[in-house]
């Protein structure tokens, strides 16, 4: 069937109302509209779906949501569950709130018990009542730091993880059999109520979360020290992070912190920022200007599913800067592990994880307290997938686990990155500092003396449509094969193919690598230098990871420096 087919289909089926059929219609004349919409169908990957919102099978909607939704309840359904049940959250973004109803309403008409929370909610919360409830699955319907025309749906398992292997590639098959919208179960809120497949969650559920993160907290005495005096401007950049931040920090003895009050109010538009992500430093505007009236300490921007947070803190110059999360990650598990083995209470077991992208610098902060450094691929869900491991087998205790994209978690009550307690810690972090007599920024630089002076940058190629994906394949494909044995002045010293899953040295010794298989490709190079290659998963971009070791920031930055002008060189051929 052809994207015209489809979408006259839209218009003259019964299944699809008259609000759908009326967008639909305004687009008639459009070809080239009605074919984007239309010409494929919303891919459901092994992390959900993302889209643009609006009518068609290439955009997200009440109908696309409705089939995930489906999908997902007919692998439930098929697992021999006993009364199964899942949690739904949303958070801030346009419509985020009635493809919750919508997901909650079809997991109700396939006899599934669905627990919806009763307004947005951080997905870390998601995580929590998930297991609190014991769950079989759950969904949070968010697009992240996408564009306000974005929305998306992701898909929790059992342990409270984004869902991984091979559950996955089970739920995407079974959404795909669906090929008729008209076949999709549903129901009325009422009627769902009514069969006791409807519940709301609210202020108990937040309670009991919010205990929890503040579980974390590693000196209370540094907080109570300094309460008085340290002052803190936070931003929710309008998404769901404002009531939860802002009452774990009050709740945690934090007396003066300062709100953008422009960016508080929930807001799918984002109308006072071009991307609502933590990692732009634009993002962080009015943040900084309010910084500057009341002298902060510390300042913090969680996006808009309030899972990361962005830190910026006042460097040796009186200017606020972003820290990296690389920086972030580093810092705290130093503070952690520093807190933890000074009061007596580090597990010998204890293993901190990070992601095969992110910074090296936490491997000998590791090595300094007595833990062990675990690595894992790109993506959260497979820090938890270790710590449902250690939950199983007692054998290790997660301690901290950290990914350069800004996003941690400390403490075993979620399975998903969190920036509330994110949060609260680098607050925490940085009161411990003050009461030393030092800023965040000194705390940084006493880290880079003692560990050396790491520093990652990420250099990423758009390549958009069917011509990019040729490209980036044709780049992937060039790197397994004619890889240079030098790169800014370094030389490879092994591969890791995580495709192949095999790593291979310089003189040809091989061995195999213990992750699941992924098209990525890391290069470890001399003196602490590497370089990791892999495709987006949700933008049309390939991105080059780089990191290395200096003897100081200027030396650092010029290494990395070099190592992106190789690069460029490298793959402008193959582009």
């Amino acid at each position: 069937m052809n994207y015209k087919e489809k979408y006259n289909k839209w218009l003259e089926e019964p299944c699809f109302d008259e609000e759908t059929k009326a967008e639909l219609r305004s687009l008639e004349g459009n070809e080239k509209e009605i074919e984007d919409r239309f010409y494929t169908e919303l891919e459901f990957g092994t992390a959900g779906l993302r889209g643009v919102i609006g009518a068609g099978t290439n955009r997200i909607n009440n109908y696309i949501v409705r089939k995930a939704t489906q999908g997902l309840a007919n692998f439930l359904n098929g697992q021999n569950i006993d009364n199964p049940k899942v949690a739904i959250a949303y958070d801030s973004r346009n419509k985020s709130d009635t493809f919750a109803k919508e997901t909650a309403l079809v997991f109700a008409a396939n006899g599934i018990h669905a627990y919806l929370y009763e307004s947005l909610r951080a997905v870390p919360q998601l995580s929590f009542a998930l297991r609190e409830l014991n769950c079989d699955a759950g969904v949070v319907i968010t697009a992240s730091h996408n564009p306000p025309e974005y929305n998306g749906y992701k898909v929790y398992g059992n342990d409270g993880a984004q869902v991984s292997a091979p559950y996955d590639t089970m739920i995407i098959d079974e959404v795909n059999k669906i090929t008729d919208f008209g076949t999709i179960k549903t129901m009325t809120e009422e009627e769902a109520k009514s069969a006791g497949l409807l519940t709301i969650l609210g202020k108990d559920m937040d309670d009991k979360y919010i205990e929890n993160v503040k579980a974390q907290i590693v000196n209370q005495a540094v907080i109570d020290q300094v309460a008085d005096t340290f002052k803190i401007v936070y931003t929710p950049i309008h998404g769901t992070g404002n009531i939860p931040v802002r009452r774990v920090l009050d709740e945690v003895g934090f007396k003066n912190v300062y709100v953008v009050e422009e960016q508080v109010e929930p807001d799918g538009n984002f109308p006072t920022v071009k991307s609502p992500n933590p990692e732009d430093v634009n993002a962080f505007k009015l943040a900084i200007d309010r910084a500057k009236e009341v002298e902060a300490d510390i300042v913090l921007g969680t996006d808009p599913d309030a899972d990361r947070v962005g830190v910026l803190i006042r460097n040796a110059e009186g200017e606020y800067q972003v820290l990296t999360g690389n920086m972030v990650g580093a810092m705290l598990t130093e503070y952690i592990l520093n807190g933890k083995k000074a009061q007596g209470k580090l597990d010998p077991n204890g293993v901190v994880i990070k992601t095969i992208v992110t910074t090296e610098m936490v491997r000998p902060i590791a090595q300094a307290y007595g833990v062990e450094l675990m690595e894992v691929l790109t993506g959260f869900k497979y820090i938890g997938e270790c710590m449902k491991q250690f939950e199983e087998t007692g054998d290790k205790s997660y301690v901290f686990g950290f990914e350069e994209s800004y996003g941690c978690l400390a403490g075993t009550y979620a399975r998903d990155k969190d920036a509330i307690v994110a949060s609260m810690l680098a607050c925490e972090m940085a009161a411990y500092y003050k009461t030393k007599g030092m800023t965040l920024y000194e705390g940084l630089v006493s880290l880079y003396k003692k560990y050396g002076y790491f520093m990652e940058d990420v250099q990423a190629f758009t390549l958009k449509g069917i011509e990019g994906l040729g490209k980036i394949k044709n780049i992937m494909e060039n790197l397994r094969t004619q890889m240079p044995t030098t790169l800014g002045g370094y030389t490879i010293e092994a591969t890791r193919d995580y495709k192949t899953g095999v790593r291979t040295t310089a003189n040809g010794d091989t061995e195999k690598i213990e992750l699941p298989q992924s098209n990525v490709m890391y290069y470890e190079m001399n003196n602490n230098a590497w370089i990791c290659v892999r495709p987006s998963g949700t933008e049309p971009k390939i991105k080059f990871y780089i990191g290395v070791k200096g003897d100081s920031e200027d030396d650092a930055k010029a290494k990395v420096a070099a190592i992106k002008e190789d690069v460029l060189k490298l793959i402008t051929p193959w582009m």
